[in-house]
């Protein structure tokens, strides 16, 4: 017997805002969060731009001390753990620790301290690095660290499959619940890699757009699109079984009612032609929902702003849902804050969820020039009211990695 898992927590640090419910409110405005880097100089190199989080003080959240052997990857983590717990009311003293779990992921992990603390080692010796320094780097730190502060004694993993690993956080954490191994998991992903090293890999991966308006940097399906813009930030959700959370009198948001993941198998950067894994990945997600196209009416899409991607997986959501395609309303939220990386499927999975709860399609901005390849209703500019059943989002990530979760109302 499947149980039905929903969402009762929610925290999120973006580019567009410094919790869950400021960055909805800005990507219902439609508030651009693009802008020139100030983490470090960037004159040596080519890309200008990024997503940064802004005016953040994680020491509101976060132990000073606690801080110092943190890297800002766990640390952006820790700030949206703290919302989302707070957010949902959980009283651990209530809860069995073992039936509570933590999935957080992340793609690249500690790397600002791994930039650092190389260049220490250059300097003094390798072996004068600080003893902090691979507990700082390791990628499943955030999610060893939010277990560690609220006592979460069930599963606790970090799934690291690239520009999908937040959606298959809180898959694989969905799935926890519904098959009966938990009763509540925290679950997300964070990323903080705008960096020279971080940025320079992905523009000499010729990934990046290097061009300096913030307004025409991060345009998905928009022809003269040139590359994504990264971007920094946490999101976390705390999902419950249905029964749990009803008996604890939990606020729900949204019911997360299937998932699925899987791989194009083709190629480490370019997805299948035709967007086929994607494509049968949306499929997959919806048969677990028991959902049928015609109940979708959104799809927050992946929408990265590289010429490839955003073809691509207009062709698979075409492939999956035939004549219903035309009907569905296709944003890219990527186009407000950037590429968040590992977090952004966790970030688009909290703006996909509340898109439900509030019947609200948030824009795809800065859309200019249509393309003839990405010809979906991608609602350009400006959001709108818009009845939802169910919605789905979508990450593909490098290695050819594909997650689709679908959610739908809460009650």
């Amino acid at each position: 017997m499947k149980r039905k898992v929903v969402i009762t927590g929610m925290g999120a640090v973006t580019p567009i805002g410094n919790t869950a419910a400021d960055s909805w409110a800005a990507a219902r405005q439609g508030v651009c969060g693009i802008a020139p880097i100030t983490h470090y100089d960037t004159s040596a190199q080519k890309a200008k731009l990024a997503g940064e989080v802004k005016d953040l003080d994680p020491s509101l959240w976060v132990d000073k001390r606690e801080m110092r052997k943190m890297d800002r990857v766990t640390q952006l983590a820790m700030v949206a753990a703290a919302q989302a717990m707070e957010d949902s009311g959980l009283n651990m003293e209530a809860e069995d620790a073992a039936r509570c779990g933590v999935i957080v992921s992340s793609g690249i992990g500690g790397l600002s301290t791994i930039e650092s603390e190389h260049s220490r080692g250059l300097e003094k010796g390798f072996d004068r690095v600080s003893p902090h320094f691979i507990p700082m780097v390791i990628t499943n730190m955030s999610a060893g660290h939010i277990a560690i502060r609220y006592g979460f004694k069930g599963m606790c993993s970090c799934p690291v499959t690239a520009c999908a690993s937040g959606s298959n956080a809180i898959g694989d954490a969905f799935r926890q619940i519904r098959d009966g191994y938990a009763d509540v998991m925290l679950c997300g992903g964070t990323e903080a890699s705008i960096t020279p090293l971080g940025i320079g890999g992905f523009t000499s991966l010729k990934a990046l757009h290097t061009g300096t308006d913030p307004l025409r940097a991060s345009i998905p399906f928009d022809a003269e699109r040139s590359g994504f813009v990264m971007g920094e930030g946490a999101g976390i959700l705390i999902l419950e079984e249905y029964e749990h959370a009803k008996a604890r009198g939990a606020k729900i948001y949204a019911e997360l009612a299937g998932y699925a993941a899987n791989c194009d198998a083709h190629h480490i950067t370019a997805p299948a032609p035709g967007g086929e894994g994607a494509a049968r990945c949306m499929t997959l997600a919806m048969a677990d929902a028991g959902v049928a196209p015609e109940e979708v009416g959104y799809i927050n899409a992946h929408g990265t702003s590289t010429p490839m991607n955003d073809s691509c997986e207009t062709a698979a959501i075409k492939a999956a849902f035939s004549e219903q395609a035309g009907k569905l309303a296709v944003s890219s939220t990527k186009s407000m804050t950037g590429h968040l990386l590992g977090a952004s499927g966790a970030v688009e999975a909290i703006f996909t969820a509340l898109a439900v709860r509030d019947d609200f399609v948030p824009a795809t901005i800065g859309y200019k020039v249509a393309d003839p390849a990405c010809d979906l209703d991608i609602v350009p500019n400006n959001g709108r009211e818009m009845h939802l059943t169910a919605a789905l989002s979508n990450s593909l990530g490098f290695g050819g990695h594909n997650a689709c979760l679908v959610f739908k109302k809460g009650e």
